[in-house]
């Protein structure tokens, strides 16, 4: 697979990425190189990534608490204290390996240490490959909310090796799907169609399926940077879907969702909201219903359950004034930015939801 350009760096494939990281690594000479994990790569990736790489270079070993929970301001301090610490300064590589939060986090450690410094995304799982290393976005939670403190500042490379896929369970690479099942939607009808048979596709397709999301993500991020625009199509099914994300990470009577649970439920959403609209055909819509539905357990919301989720709109990152915004769908394969609904309208899709 050929490499894909993201303006002013690169996403390389599979057999390109140790070639390139090696070269890289030598021609920019580096005074340290330091590796970001949580305890999962480094259980299940970082001896395989490792065996791979030579570089003469020492490299140095940073490892984090996994989860959602341990993306917050307080890690990253002590990840800067950990660089100063071992000697880090301006000519420091920090490598971000693992899952989306390892890449969200290591790029804005990585953004933010002494005014900057070099950092390169390597993507342990499906959700990292296909969205949370691509496209600049760095940042952490404050509390139960999501992204709300961050910088957009691309990385250096992005390098994709599909063999840590090998290391996920189940759960973690439907998780991963949400994301690809939303670039088809927002972008490209035909991609969204060849997942309508999952038991027909292997290891193979996955490759190429993930080649085509990166590409549509790129091409949309290329077209407007810093979401000012186009980009907030990304966001469909993430207005709801991290709300309800939120929520169910800081109520101790609920059990923590996946991000892409959160947002697989997000886009039934906020598909019965493009019907609303007459943006979606009731056809489209029961199409998106019905598939989703049937790949992610559908969630039980009580009346409190959508009080609370409603109240956490307010926090989402494109609201404007006050007013909660959606991108919702013109049709599969389409995009509306900048629409609003009042609050019985959003309950009304949580009936429908549960119907």
């Amino acid at each position: 697979m050929h490499p894909i350009s993201a303006g002013n760096h690169s996403i390389y494939f599979n057999e390109e990425v140790y070639s390139f990281l090696e070269t890289y690594i030598h021609e920019k000479r580096y005074s340290n190189v330091f590796i970001l994990v949580d305890s999962n790569t480094s259980e299940h990736c970082l001896s395989y990534f490792l065996s791979s790489l030579v570089v003469e270079i020492p490299l140095e070993i940073i490892e984090l608490e996994p989860g959602e929970e341990h993306k917050t301001i307080a890690t990253c301090v002590e990840v800067w204290q950990t660089l100063i610490e071992l000697g880090a300064d301006r000519k420091t590589l920090l490598i971000n390996l693992g899952g989306g939060v390892v890449t969200d986090l290591g790029g804005f450690v990585a953004s933010t240490f002494k005014r900057g410094i070099d950092f390169i995304n390597i993507p342990t799982s499906l959700l990292g490959m296909v969205d949370a290393a691509i496209g600049g976005k760095n940042g952490v939670d404050l509390g139960p909310l999501k992204n709300q403190i961050g910088v957009i500042n691309p990385p250096q490379a992005v390098l994709i090796d599909t063999d840590f896929l090998s290391t996920l369970p189940g759960n973690q690479m439907r998780s991963g799907l949400a994301e690809m099942l939303k670039h088809g939607l927002i972008y490209d009808r035909s991609y969204w169609e060849k997942f309508n048979d999952l038991s027909q596709l292997d290891y193979t397709d996955l490759d190429e399926l993930i080649y085509r999301s990166i590409e549509i993500k790129n091409e949309i991020v290329l077209q407007d940077p810093t979401e000012n625009g186009i980009r907030k199509a990304l966001n469909f099914g993430h207005t709801l879907g991290h709300a309800i994300e939120s929520y169910f990470l800081e109520s101790e009577e609920k059990n923590s969702l996946l991000h892409g649970e959160a947002i697989a439920a997000g886009m039934v959403l906020e598909a019965y909201l493009s019907y609303e609209k007459q943006l979606l055909t009731k056809e489209d819509y029961r199409e998106i219903k019905t598939f989703l539905l049937s790949l992610y357990e559908p969630i039980d919301f009580s009346e409190k359950d959508m009080e609370e989720i409603l109240k956490n709109l307010i926090h989402d990152k494109k609201n404007e004034y006050g007013k909660i915004q959606f991108a919702l769908l013109d049709g599969i394969g389409g995009i509306s930015l900048n629409q609003y609904f009042e609050n019985q309208q959003i309950i009304a899709a949580f009936d429908d939801y549960k119907n």
